[in-house]
């Protein structure tokens, strides 16, 4: 399994600290955005040319993640 540590960093001095792939000012919610919206893969990195297959498969990685562990998020009343 791919470990999304090797390609993603938070750093207070780029993006105010979100979570971007590492070497760039590329944001992951904005990789998963794109996804979402229903850009492909291949899209992707002929858009980003310094992006990886593995930058894009850490960024869903990372998603997963966070969705799986402890977040706090609140709650609709």
């Amino acid at each position: 399994m791919l470990d999304w540590h090797q390609h993603i960093a938070a750093d207070p001095q780029v993006m105010y600290g979100k979570p971007c792939i590492k070497g760039t000012r590329i944001p992951v919610d904005l990789i998963l955005d794109k996804l979402a919206a229903g850009q492909t893969i291949e899209d992707l990195l002929e858009g980003y040319p310094q992006l990886t297959r593995e930058n894009i498969q850490a960024c869903l990685q990372y998603g997963a993640d966070s969705v799986r562990n402890d977040i706090d998020l609140p709650f609709a009343s």
